[in-house]
Order: structure tokens, then sequence, then C-alpha cells
């Protein structure tokens, strides 16, 4: 599993995942993920390389999300594989966890 961060502009952080989202991706990234997200208020996490994503991965996310919304903020997700999509929507994720396609949408999302 590969994590890769980068500021955007308005001080959103951008995730990018690569790999699977499995238990063995998960348990690899954990910290760095809590790391990156910590303070952060807008957080997109690019989802476009993943895979095959488990609840592991999930509980990832929703970790990352309400850390976010603890200080005022939000994490959405950015053009998830189809399949990792399916999952997001019927485990409900997405009623958290906003999903978008494109990164133009970001300054939409988080009202900037």
């Amino acid at each position: 599993m590969k994590l890769e961060t980068a500021e955007l502009d308005h001080g959103v952080l951008k995730i990018l995942l690569a790999g699977r989202l499995d238990v063995t991706g998960a348990l690899a990234i954990d910290e760095d993920f809590k790391s990156a997200t910590a303070g952060k208020r807008h957080i997109v996490v690019d989802l476009s390389e993943v895979d095959y994503l488990a609840s592991l991965g999930i509980r990832t996310l929703v970790l990352g999300a309400k850390t976010a919304s603890n200080i005022g903020g939000k994490l959405v997700v950015l053009a998830p594989q189809r399949n990792v999509e399916k999952v997001l929507r019927e485990s409900n994720i997405d009623t958290l966890i906003p999903i978008i396609r494109d990164v133009a949408e970001v300054d939409l999302v988080f009202g900037l």
C-alpha cells in the first residue's frame, strides 16, 4: 500500500492511496494516515489507484473523517474505482464521507 500527500490550494490536504486497502494495506498506512490528517480540516483522499477496499480500510477512512469533523472540517474521497465505490455505497459510508469525481469539485465541496 502506498500513501503520498500533497498540499492543494486553501490548505486542502490531498492523500493519494494506491494498492489494496485490505487488512494488510490498512495496517501498513494507518500511522502515516493518522499523522497526515492530524489537525487538517479539509482532506481529499484520492482512491483512484485503490483496487480493493475492505472493512479495515473503511475504518481508516472513517477515523480520518472523524478527525477532520472534530475540528469543523470534512474528509471526502476522490475518484474511487467502480468496485471501491460500490463498497462505500453499500456500506452507507458515502452518507458520512462524500464522494467526488474530479479535483475541480474540491472548492465547492469544502465551500472555499
